[in-house]
């Protein structure tokens, strides 16, 4: 049955039940995943296609312009979440590799993969362009949650710059996709595309930084009566930063980023609660972004594309994005191993899936394909590279045996 006529038909009640109880699978699948090696983002992806219409669920759903305005949210607040949530003394070190990764990097990788989908799978030349663009970041939700968790120590400064990549290369990705969306639908030319670029940059850092420091003094100098009014402030703040810079051209995902690490490299009261609140947020916008790109896909359009995919998926893993990365860092002075191991952790996860979505509200002849495409590569990269991280880690010396504390509410 259609979603919204399962809304519009079934008693409040009825839908509390079935929506705790995706949750509940959600959380406990999180908890397996880690036991099982498997990162927890594919198992809410596959509970998602379970409950869609050709799973044991039945759920019709087959909505994309919804499911992206609902990545969007999530990305938002999982960005503004994770730049929060950020050590800027550890970024400050690793900042003009990780923006040298999120531009040249991304542009690099998505010209590679559209050469090999013309040259070799004999793709059309814009699909093929269109395609690389949008697989060509890495997913910051991805990222955060695997390197995060207890398996996945690195050492030095590899974890602060793969996430600090992650988080700020969405906006390379998102330009590239939109632009090449608007050449294939006639409404963008080669300049506007070039000022796009500049628009969205430039107005998403400056916004960025503005609204994260304007949340610092809010946050100093703004007295409520009830302490959990700061939380609502902040989240905001984070959802005004995304929707005034997008108004006005601005790159919404890069403002809430670098938003989070403006608030978050400030001394304020309320920074220690509001990083807590805003990780269980994130937590929660992963789990219903991914439940409703599983939900979005129909496991039987995927067949057909499995060989292709996996050719495509196996090259930007193996070929593409360890290219890209060597180029980009040729004159850094990491060595051979951690430019080995940031290849292997450019892990792919929802902000592709969500960028599908631009070719298939736009309505373009193979919008249908690439999306699949996007889908399967997507799993195979959390599949393949999410998994053996931490060891590809420990195999090239480069995982950290001292586990930091687990931190709890008492401790932070």
């Amino acid at each position: 049955m259609d979603i919204f006529r399962l809304i519009q038909e079934l008693p409040i009640e009825y839908l509390m039940l079935g929506a705790s109880t995706l949750l509940l699978l959600s959380v406990f699948a999180s908890q397996v995943s880690g036991r099982i090696g498997i990162p927890a983002l594919v198992l809410f992806l596959l509970i998602g296609m379970l409950a869609g219409s050709e799973g044991p669920g039945g759920i019709g759903f087959d909505y994309p312009a919804f499911a992206q305005s609902l990545g969007v949210v999530a990305l938002t607040l999982i960005l503004f979440s994770g730049g929060l949530d950020t050590n800027w003394q550890q970024i400050r070190q690793v900042v003009w590799k990780g923006l040298a990764l999120s531009t040249i990097g991304v542009f690099l990788t998505a010209g590679l993969v559209a050469w090999f989908a013309i040259s070799f799978l004999g793709l059309a030349v814009l699909d093929s362009m269109l395609l690389g663009a949008i697989v060509s970041s890495t997913d910051a939700a991805a990222v955060f949650a695997v390197l995060r968790s207890q398996q996945a120590r690195l050492r030095g400064h590899l974890s602060p710059l793969l996430e600090f990549e992650s988080g700020s290369n969405d906006p390379m990705a998102v330009f590239l996709t939109v632009g090449l969306v608007g050449v294939l639908s006639e409404r963008e030319t080669a300049m506007s595309i070039v000022l796009m670029f500049f628009r969205h940059m430039v107005l998403g850092g400056l916004i960025g930084y503005s609204m994260g420091a304007a949340m610092a003094a809010l946050m100093r100098h703004v007295r409520v009566e009830n302490d959990g009014l700061y939380a609502v402030l902040s989240l905001a703040v984070a959802l005004f930063t995304y929707g005034m810079t997008a108004s006005v051209g601005g790159n919404g995902f890069l403002a809430v980023y670098v938003a989070g690490i403006r608030a978050g490299s400030s001394e304020f009261e309320q920074l220690h609660s509001l990083r807590r609140f805003h990780e269980a947020q994130a937590w929660l916008m992963q789990i219903l972004m991914f439940l409703t790109l599983g939900l979005q896909v129909f496991p039987s359009h995927i067949l057909p594309v499995i060989g292709i995919g996996l050719i495509l998926s196996l090259f930007l893993m193996l070929i593409a994005r360890p290219t890209a990365v060597f180029i980009t860092l040729f004159a850094s002075s990491l060595t051979v191993k951690e430019k080995l191991l940031i290849s292997w952790g450019g892990l792919r996860g929802a902000v592709p899936i969500i960028l599908a979505t631009f070719p298939l509200i736009a309505g373009l002849p193979q919008s249908k394909m690439i999306f699949n495409l996007v889908f399967f590569i997507v799993l195979t990269s959390i599949l393949l590279q999410g998994t053996s991280l931490p060891l590809i880690a420990r195999w090239l010396g480069l995982s950290n045996p001292k586990l930091l504390p687990v931190r709890t509410v008492e401790n932070g």
